[in-house]
């Protein structure tokens, strides 16, 4: 097979390509290649952790698109989760195309916009719940399914040589509380016209059962508010909709007011009052407006169920927050899952709380959630209702889409793929799918005002940092390499001056005998002094530590 046929899409077939989502959680970017053509389905971000410090967030790798973005017909998002549009703001500068979005995502969408100054710049082309569309070789529609935020869907793409669905983030929920069911006659009616391929979310696929109702976890919190004698704080994902709603009418009918606590959380709010959600709701106060109210009338809902330093939950276990305290007796309810890879973090979060005596209530003690990702028997559904040639299994760890792959085959889907991001699979009527190649991937680090690689000098180097410490010294010579004054050492997070001052001095002398033992032409060379030093520098630090550390040297000449 030619290169130009892996990275230029043909007529007869349709290739997925995705660049972010498989093989882990986050950063969700599905391309579909068609005719000459590229459509994007979702661009999300992901939560770095300890092995990228000083960062944040993270976003997948665009490059191969950005290469091809005027064969780029447009960006179409299922829905407004982070993990599928908080990219958006970073990469649509590199991308330059349409964006298409049912009314609540664009909504969430524009406010993001806003506040990264892109808002009179990204086109957003609302679209309708339901509605078809079509965006060059790519007939588009629309179909609405339930998930933990309003307006989920999954998005049927149609061309000459077949129909395909991407299934975006979903579950099969008979009380979702906010917003319509899951379009189950538009599924079946699919089904029956042929799908080639489902695209499909593997979050769960390792979870028995199903994954249950909001209708039954609002049932549940109504049942257990009465129960705790001073102040509620439920922490929950600020995108989920449902379940402030939830929050909301069970403190209703304990007697109590409710408080948003978290900037995300109003925002949230924000969108889903423009897009008719949330109605009919007592006023939700602020978190200053509601600490002077009786500790037994009120319920906060705030952020940081995941344990992120900057939260509002972290900030209040730190006793640090400006509007909220909490104290003994006071109960903090967890109502997420913890992401895999969270749990340290939260369980510290959680140990400051316990040690000033607010009790914490899980999963684990009592029914306080329900994902919004489809477990197994969902699954089973549908691809009963489907019955897609192939599976495309993405979204989770290789774990969960190989497990979704076995459901797929135990459904009699016929072939099953599980994909790497970067693989070209090519899926074509009456041939088996296959991954014909792969292309370039990545993770960008947003660091500050900048996006790099992870795999950068950059972040290489804050690691080494942190792993091995730093050391810097500084030479003053004249141009014919005389030692105007002694080596300067610094060496933070290593040595101190205050505690280790023998140390530096022994490096100091090490650096001088080394240079002592130089030829004068190599005293003036440049290169040779910086090299000679950091060389010492770094065996007298290893000596003294046992680490070895990334050691920078200024030399200064002076006439």
């Amino acid at each position: 097979m030619s290169p130009d046929s892996l990275f230029r899409p043909i007529d007869d077939c349709v290739d997925v390509i995705p660049l972010g989502g498989a093989g882990g959680f986050g950063m969700n970017l599905t391309l579909y290649g068609h005719a000459g053509k590229w459509l994007m389905v979702d661009l999300g971000m992901g939560f770095a952790g300890d092995g990228v410090p000083g960062v944040d967030l993270l976003v997948p790798d665009p490059s191969f698109i950005t290469e091809r973005r005027k064969d780029l017909v447009g960006l179409v998002l299922t829905h407004a989760h982070e993990d599928h549009i908080g990219a958006v703001p970073f990469l649509w500068p590199r991308l330059r195309c349409p964006v298409y979005a049912t009314p609540f995502t664009a909504a969430v969408l524009r406010l993001k916009l806003i506040e990264h100054g892109l808002q009179n710049e990204v086109e957003i082309n609302e679209i309708p719940l339901g509605g078809r569309f079509s965006l060059g070789p790519f007939d588009l529609r629309y179909i609405g399914v339930t998930h933990s935020i309003p307006e989920p869907n999954m998005l049927t793409i149609t061309t000459s040589a077949g129909t395909v669905l991407h299934t975006g983030d979903w579950k099969i929920d008979p009380g979702p509380v906010v917003g319509e069911l899951t379009d189950i006659e538009g599924l079946k009616a699919l089904g029956d016209a042929g799908v080639l391929a489902m695209i499909g979310d593997s979050t769960n696929a390792t979870t028995p059962g199903h994954s249950g109702s909001e209708a039954d976890l609002q049932a549940s919190f109504k049942s257990l508010f009465p129960r705790y004698a001073e102040r509620i704080v439920v922490a929950c994902f600020s995108s989920n909709v449902a379940r402030i709603e939830s929050i909301a009418r069970a403190a209703e009918a304990s007697g109590r007011q409710v408080a948003i606590v978290g900037r995300s959380l109003w925002r949230i709010i924000e969108a889903a009052h423009e897009t008719g959600y949330l109605k009919n709701l007592p006023p939700f106060l602020t978190g200053r407006e509601a600490a002077i109210l009786p500790r037994n009338k009120m319920v906060f809902v705030c952020t940081g169920s995941q344990g992120e330093p900057r939260s509002a939950l972290a900030r209040i276990a730190a006793n640090n927050h400006p509007e909220l305290t909490l104290e003994a007796g006071d109960t903090v309810i967890f109502s997420a899952r913890p992401i895999p890879g969270n749990e340290i973090e939260i369980a510290h979060m959680q140990g400051r709380l316990l040690k000033r005596g607010v009790d914490i209530v899980t999963s684990k003690q009592e029914f306080v959630h329900v994902s919004g990702h489809p477990a197994q028997d969902e699954l089973v559904q549908l691809y009963q209702w489907i019955r897609p040639t192939s599976a495309i299994t993405v979204h989770g760890e290789y774990l969960h889409q190989s497990e979704h792959a076995r459901i797929a085959r135990e459904c009699q889907v016929s072939h099953t793929i599980v994909p790497a991001n970067g693989d070209i699979v090519r899926v074509k009527s009456g041939v088996e799918p296959e991954i014909v190649g792969a292309v370039s991937v990545g993770v960008l680090a947003v660091d500050g005002k900048r996006l790099i690689p992870v795999d950068s000098s950059v972040i290489k180097g804050r690691r080494r940092q942190i792993e091995q410490g730093g050391a810097v010294v500084t030479i003053v010579m004249d141009h014919k390499g005389r030692m105007m004054a002694p080596p300067q050492v610094s060496a933070t997070g290593l040595l101190s001056v205050e505690q280790d001052l023998a140390a530096l001095k022994k490096v100091v002398n090490d650096v001088e005998q080394e240079l002592d033992g130089l030829a004068g032409a190599v005293l003036r060379n440049d290169v040779e002094v910086r090299e000679v030093t950091r060389l010492a520098a770094r065996r007298a630090l290893f000596g003294l530590t046992g680490k070895k550390p990334a050691v920078d040297v200024h030399l200064v000449r002076v006439a």
